[in-house]
């Protein structure tokens, strides 16, 4: 039996590069960074956010990565204003509600923030008097702007926003801008 292999590529994202291969005002976007035709993203990241973005040349396995009802766990790294306490993050993880919608349950804990970061450009504003610290956050689900609305929810606002993971797929071994292809079934 003859089986089709689909391609993905794993992306890490920069900060404002925006998710789509036509860029808007001079933004930019991702033909500045992928050389391959016939891809499209499989999930979105706002230009403000960094980090994993898988874009496939099937339209299966688009489906079966983006759609609500697969339910594929996203992992986030936020840095955040201030420390959460136990409490806020028992909030992120029961759910909290944003704009009329109550999130599904989440997992949430502090991390130390993670050796393989880079530097991002420009560099997260910095408060000599207010602390930051990082979560693990990982959602099932995955609304506009939702990390961002929901750590705001619990006081603590997103300075900066890495997704590390969807599913299996990770960031690992890619720096900003760098990419892999891989062959799946």
């Amino acid at each position: 039996m003859f089986l089709l292999m689909a391609r993905l590529i794993l992306f890490n994202k920069p900060y404002g590069v925006i998710c789509q291969f036509t860029s808007e005002a001079g933004q930019a976007s991702l033909k500045d960074y992928i050389t391959l035709s016939q891809f499209y993203a499989a999930g979105r990241l706002d230009a403000d956010s960094e980090g994993l973005l898988l874009l496939t040349d099937d339209g299966r396995l688009q489906n079966k990565i983006s759609h609500p009802k697969y339910k594929l766990p996203k992992t986030y790294w936020v840095q955040v204003e201030g420390i959460p306490t136990p409490a806020a993050l028992k909030h992120l993880c029961r759910g909290v509600t944003i704009k009329n919608y109550m999130t599904q349950p989440a997992e949430a804990r502090l991390i130390d923030a993670p050796e393989c970061l880079w530097p991002r450009t420009p560099p997260v504003r910095f408060r000599k008097h207010i602390p930051t610290s990082w979560i693990e956050l990982t959602l099932n689900e995955g609304k506009n702007r939702q990390v961002r609305r929901m750590t705001a929810a619990v006081g603590h606002p997103t300075l900066r926003l890495i997704r590390y993971a969807i599913g299996h797929y990770t960031l690992r071994d890619l720096a900003p801008g760098g990419w892999h292809l891989l062959n799946v079934r």
